[in-house]
């Protein structure tokens, strides 16, 4: 047989390509067996290091305070490794170790660190400070300290037993309420038109894109709102700090004359206004603490355990009949969705999961979105009353925001439960329609064709909108509304005319919600818990399940405008702004704003069908 050097040349390539691919498969599975030891060292090997007698609990919060960590764990784990982590923070972690630690007799009390906690909403803060108070109650102490406190810092400071600031500190309390950016102008110029339909008149999401300043309606709806959720702040601090009513508004009324008593010092002022109960370094807590509980020589501080490792310790129970926690965080989109998002065909997919599981004998939907797909937000409140004629009792459980869509995914429940500052209600319907015909004329591009009916061309963002198109489009909303108030009408038990009445797109805090019939109880998540547990019947001794899913990658891609109104949009004002000097940070605050006008062309129809209330709490 002669010698072919090609056929060498071959049989060598896959040689060496077969030698790598084992070589690779091998190094994989060297990395998954070590992940999977490791896993059961720390499962099943060892114990965790023994807590000592009068040991401090070091809640050193990071991040945001979310329901759930968004993304996967492997993409959080890939981002951490890269250093791209964003740290956040889980409700339930929380409220676990508070509790658990309250419970614990090695732990004798807390120390609240806040520095590096950056937002919550007010009714998630609520939930912490209950948790404290709870803590407390059981004859344990906590103090906080802080460099500084911002509003939502200092809302759970204000708890503490004693209130500690660094003595260049300061503490920042300034209400609630925002600024929009209004873009009417600045679309006119570019030649940008946006077409807004819709039903509602506090509906006001769409408002910046088609005005240059809030409607009436608006700014007396925004108005109620705040004004109620600041009356609560300030009395739930005043009341934990023992102040006087009304002294909070009070000393922000008086501020440059508090600040001239002594002589520009902030910290100094805390003090004097009894915001805080004295200024201490660093070092001092440490003194401080190692006074309170048992020195740690080898460490040169007190007996201290994290928040992390306290955590670990928390085995939680796998077997027994449960009580299925699904959580509903962020927007709305119609399919799948990775976690810290609701995907409508994912989270029913999680409801009915929950519903087909023997051991779940009752379902909490903790909910904290501000709304979005009216189609994905139906798909999830079908499987909810799908669970209720199953028998399986469902209480929703409001967080933060649950508006809007964020209510209409409420409607199929035996119970609704909400924070009294919860932002709910919006009760409405919207579409926006962009359309970029004078954008494409001052660059001189036309658009000209024929199609065989009308519907061919019944929306092109680069032709004006065609009437009966708006006709068909504004019909759609009206049908989605009167639906939408229907189901809260039978989910309320009363008349689609009354719900109207307080719908309209208008929002309310929880308690106003009370207040009109649209949630049954103000209370707190431990309270949905104990609600869906006796609905089913369940002993003390019920398990929480959390139902989540591992999301794919894929889950994140969404179709974007292709070079029609997105580049129209995306390059002008990049354009525009980089010479007016605009700070950066007002300048991605705009670009986000404007690039939402992008996100309409999903499913390639250029527009969306909406119950989005844009009501988050600054």
């Amino acid at each position: 047989m002669s010698f072919s050097p090609f056929r060498w040349i071959k049989n060598s390539i896959v040689f060496v390509w077969r030698t790598l691919d084992f070589g690779r498969r091998l190094i994989l599975n060297f990395i998954l067996l070590a992940l999977l030891i490791a896993l059961a060292v720390g499962i099943f090997g060892g114990s965790a290091k023994k807590i000592d007698d009068k040991t401090a609990l070091l809640l050193d919060l990071k991040g945001a305070l979310v329901e759930q960590n968004a993304g996967s764990l492997r993409d959080n784990v890939l981002a951490e490794a890269q250093g791209n982590a964003k740290k956040t923070t889980q409700l339930r972690d929380i409220l676990t170790v508070l509790d658990a630690a309250g419970k614990d007799p090695k732990i004798t009390s807390a120390v609240l660190l806040l520095d590096e906690m950056q937002g919550a909403g007010l009714p998630m803060l609520r939930e912490v400070a209950a948790a404290i108070d709870r803590f407390k109650a059981n004859g344990k102490t906590v103090v906080a300290w802080g460099s500084s406190y911002d509003q939502r810092q200092y809302y759970l400071a204000s708890h503490a037993t004693e209130v500690y600031l660094h003595p260049m500190g300061n503490i920042m309390l300034n209400g609630f309420g925002r600024y929009r950016n209004y873009y009417r102008d600045a679309l006119d110029k570019i030649g940008i038109t946006v077409n807004l339909l819709k039903v509602g008149t506090y509906k006001s999401f769409a408002e910046p894109y088609i005005a240059n300043e809030p409607s009436a309606a608006a700014t007396e709806a925004e108005s109620f709102l705040y004004n109620a959720m600041w009356a609560t702040y300030t009395g739930d601090v005043e009341k934990a700090r023992k102040l006087p009513a009304g002294s909070i508004m009070q000393g922000i009324d008086q501020l440059p004359e508090l600040l001239k008593v002594t002589g520009g010092d902030i910290a100094k002022m805390a003090v004097n206004t009894k915001l805080v109960d004295g200024l201490k370094t660093r070092d001092e807590l440490r003194q401080l603490m190692i006074g309170k509980g048992v020195k740690d020589d080898q460490n040169k501080s007190f007996k201290q355990v994290g928040f992390d490792d306290y955590l670990a310790r928390q085995v939680p129970k796998f077997l027994g009949d449960a009580v299925g926690v699904v959580i509903a965080s962020g927007e709305i989109s119609e399919g799948t969705a990775p976690a810290g998002s609701i995907g409508g065909l994912s989270t029913a997919n999680l409801i009915r999961k929950a519903r087909e599981d023997d051991q779940i004998k009752a379902i909490v939907l903790r909910v904290d979105s501000p709304g979005g797909s009216a189609f994905g937000s139906e798909l999830i409140r079908r499987e909810l009353e799908l669970t209720r004629n199953a028998g399986k009792p469902v209480v929703v459980s409001m967080g933060n925001v649950a508006a809007s869509g964020g209510y209409w995914i409420s409607m199929s429940a035996d119970e609704v439960i909400a924070d009294a500052t919860t932002v709910t209600g919006s009760i409405g319907v919207f579409a926006i329609l962009p359309t970029a015909e004078k954008a494409l004329d001052k660059i001189g591009v036309h658009t000209g064709g024929t199609t065989t009916t009308w519907l061919g061309d019944g929306f092109n963002p680069m032709r004006p909108l065609n009437p009966k198109f708006g006709e068909v489009i504004q019909a759609s909303i009206n049908h989605i509304y009167d639906d939408f108030t229907s189901k809260a009408a039978k989910a309320r038990k009363t008349t689609p005319e009354k719900i109207d009445a307080v719908a309209q797109g208008r929002v309310w805090t929880g308690q106003q919600a009370k207040e009109r019939g649209l949630i049954d109880t103000v209370g707190s998540y431990g309270d949905a818990i104990k609600s869906a547990a006796t609905r089913a019947k369940l002993g003390k001794d019920f398990r929480v399940s959390y139902i989540e899913r591992e999301p794919s990658k894929f889950d994140r891609l969404f179709t974007m405008f292709g070079a029609s109104v997105t580049q129209v949009l995306n390059d002008q004002f990049k354009l525009a702004l980089v010479p007016t000097g605009v700070p950066p940070a007002a300048a991605t605050q705009i670009a986000k704003e404007l690039s939402w006008l992008a996100d309409l062309n999903k499913e390639g129809k250029g527009y969306a069908v909406m119950t989005h209330c844009l009501c988050g709490v600054p």
